[in-house]
């Protein structure tokens, strides 16, 4: 097992290493994936597939699919984070800027 030292600023700020090895191309193919541009896209999937390979972009991919449709289904029903979830992330929420998106009221008007 790696034992990494994840930074999750870096998923905010690119001058800051995430800790996560390829997180840059990780992170460039996550942004094209949900962009407009197919060029980019190709050009992306094409990095992260020579520098990991097809499983890691099949699984980048799905991650990303999964990650999205989880996300907009709880926005849309407005489903609150539990209130350990919410202590336990404080910090975190606090450092991404997490709770300024509208859709924040609906863990924090619960907590």
């Amino acid at each position: 097992m790696v034992n990494l030292k994840i930074n999750p600023i870096g998923l905010i700020d690119k001058s800051v290493d995430t800790g996560v090895p390829q997180g840059e191309l990780l992170l460039e193919f996550c942004e094209s994936v949900l962009g407009k541009s197919v060029t980019d896209l190709n050009k992306s999937r094409d990095k992260l597939h020579k520098a990991l390979g097809s499983k890691a972009v099949s699984a980048a991919a799905a991650v990303i699919g999964n990650f999205t449709k989880n996300d907009r289904i709880a926005n849309g029903l407005g489903i609150p984070l539990p209130k350990m979830v919410m202590k336990e992330t404080e910090t975190l929420r606090d450092e991404l800027g997490l709770n300024k998106f509208r859709s924040a009221i609906n863990s924090l008007k619960f907590n």
